[in-house]
């Protein structure tokens, strides 16, 4: 019996949209300053999709192999937990790096969160 041309055939899928997101979040958190921090959310928000902090998450989690760099770190959960921590090479390479740029962490969690929050919408208008 002969196949039709349609079988066996995986589906078309238009990742164009999801780059597109991908790349617009990296760049909204390559420009977050060093000693400050965001959340998921806010970038969602300030990217139209107040709904997407979870796939903000999923493009930090494929940043790591992304050029220019993107300081992932630099993004937390709405509490300043570092919720993303076990995507970093290490269970705590996170923190480090958020210590070496000056801002506190105590049990995963950002000690001066409102002090150190940067908003995108303020920020980048």
């Amino acid at each position: 019996m002969k196949k039709s041309s349609g079988e066996n055939k995986l589906p078309v899928v238009d990742d164009s949209k999801h780059y597109s997101f991908f790349q617009n979040v990296w760049d909204v958190v390559r420009q977050i300053p060093k000693g400050r921090v965001t959340t998921y959310g806010a970038i969602a928000t300030y990217l139209g999709t107040k709904s997407s902090a979870r796939m903000v998450g999923w493009a930090m989690n494929a940043s790591f192999i992304v050029q220019p760099k993107v300081p992932a770190q630099r993004v937390v959960n709405r509490n300043g937990m570092l919720s993303g921590k076990a995507h970093f090479a290490t269970p705590t390479l996170m923190e480090e790096l958020l210590q070496k740029e000056g801002i506190q962490v105590k049990d995963e969690k950002i000690i001066n969160f409102k002090e150190v929050f940067w908003d995108p919408i303020v920020e980048l208008g």
